[in-house]
């Protein structure tokens, strides 16, 4: 498997894109975007993941993020969508969903090809990650991150939307506690 788009360098910086399979919306409800927003504060305090900027949006998660040293950013990742899948799957199964029964087949049709037994399949194989190595860079990459709600017409302002790090660098309350560089 190519490394060109993994987290493979100890102790640096990467902007991460993690994307459900077939771009399916399952962020639209509240309840897994609080799946995503309780394993990264799990993941923060547990695995040393550090968190910079983050965006939750309905299909996918952009992050500015590095693991704390001694810990391993890819590992963390890994962890992170497995814990994930499993809890997204028990929270379509469990709580009113109108799209269930198309995203339960959806999600079991997706394992088809794989060699593992598996019975569902949330999240694309891999991520997007690219290194974060000049401070132009990562301010670039937040301001996409915090401005991709606005983009999708979802908020006005990247402040307004609840499950972004705008909020942490706009000082207002937020879901989920990030490293706020000052660079902006």
């Amino acid at each position: 498997m190519s490394t060109k788009y993994k987290a493979t360098i100890p102790d640096v910086g990467y902007f991460i894109t993690i994307t459900t399979v077939g771009w399916i919306d399952v962020f639209t409800r509240v309840k897994q975007k609080y799946v995503l927003i309780d394993s990264l504060k799990y993941c923060q305090k547990e695995k040393g993941l550090e968190v910079y900027s983050y965006c939750i949006m309905p299909s996918h998660i952009h992050m500015v993020c590095k693991a704390k040293e001694g810990c391993v950013l890819s590992d963390i990742i890994r962890d992170f969508k497995k814990f994930t899948s499993k809890k997204i799957i028990e929270t379509i199964i469990n709580y009113p969903e109108s799209r269930r029964e198309w995203m339960l087949e959806y999600f079991s049709k997706a394992c088809e090809h794989l060699k593992r037994e598996q019975q569902y399949k949330v999240w694309q194989d891999g991520y997007h990650a690219e290194t974060a190595y000049t401070n132009w860079f990562i301010k670039q990459k937040i301001t996409y991150i915090h401005n991709n709600p606005v983009m999708d017409k979802i908020v006005a302002s990247p402040e307004d939307y609840v499950f972004s790090s705008a909020r942490n660098y706009a000082d207002l309350d937020n879901e989920l506690e990030v490293v706020v560089l000052n660079m902006f």
